[in-house]
């Protein structure tokens, strides 16, 4: 029964992992779209929405499944437990980059963006990639040590959505209204994309260690202060073993 349940898990991650990669391919599709008003990649990345709600109810359906095989250890509780939460933050995630599809299509054969802010979304699009890729990282090999630096790229999409609202405030905004609303969803569907991949990053943390990012952050400087005192007094014992010598 264990082998079963074993073979229902790792069948469980693998899913995750082909879920993982449709949405960081619809992300680059649609965002090949937005910066190059191109409409053929918006078609596809909606397109592919499909397909991932079908990943999404496959997933579901093995929750269940392995909820109800046997009663799962603790370890395996927390693996099927994470996955369930994993599937709905890439189902969010496929419907913000599915968003910014629509966008582009939408006003094709225009450019979405007006052209002093192109560099800006460039960025965002690159940073979000960048996210996708170390999340898909993490999914295959789970260490709870890069989980926790994705929370440093999420800092830098923040800045980034910060600063183009701030830009949007401004009396002096030389662009359409309709510019100024398309800005403003667009900043906002990165940058919850972005905070989707921290979401996936903090169940790896659990997954791997049992505790929350910031729990595990602080018991990381714990083990390194421990640490370095450790040194310390091996240090201190060497000097006067030596002058007992």
């Amino acid at each position: 029964m264990r082998i079963a349940y074993r073979e229902h898990l790792d069948n469980f991650a693998h899913d995750l992992i082909v879920m993982c990669d449709t949405v960081r391919s619809i992300m680059t599709n649609a965002s090949e779209a937005l910066l190059n008003a191109s409409l053929e990649p918006a078609e596809d990345a909606i397109a592919s929405a499909d397909s991932l709600n079908e990943i999404k109810l496959r997933c579901e359906d093995r929750a269940v499944e392995l909820l109800a095989l046997e009663g799962p250890l603790a370890r395996d509780l927390r693996q099927v437990v994470s996955s369930i939460y994993i599937v709905e933050d890439f189902a969010r995630m496929g419907a913000l980059a599915v968003h910014i599809a629509k966008s582009a299509r939408r006003r094709h054969p225009e450019h979405t963006l007006p052209t002093p802010l192109q560099g800006y979304f460039e960025e965002l699009a690159r940073l979000v990639n960048e996210m996708g890729e170390k999340t898909r990282d993490i999914l295959v090999d789970p260490n709870a040590d890069v989980a926790i630096v994705l929370n440093a790229d999420d800092d830098a999409v923040d800045d980034l959505h910060s600063y183009i609202l701030t830009t949007l405030t401004q009396r002096d905004w030389p662009h359409s209204t309709r510019e100024a609303v398309d800005v403003s969803l667009l900043a906002r569907f990165y940058e919850r994309y972005a905070d989707h991949c921290v979401n996936v990053a903090a169940r790896i943390v659990y997954l791997s260690s049992g505790l929350s990012p910031d729990e595990y952050a602080r018991k990381k400087e714990r083990d390194r202060e421990d640490a370095d005192v450790a040194a310390r007094f091996a240090e201190l014992e060497r000097q006067f073993s030596r002058r007992g010598d």
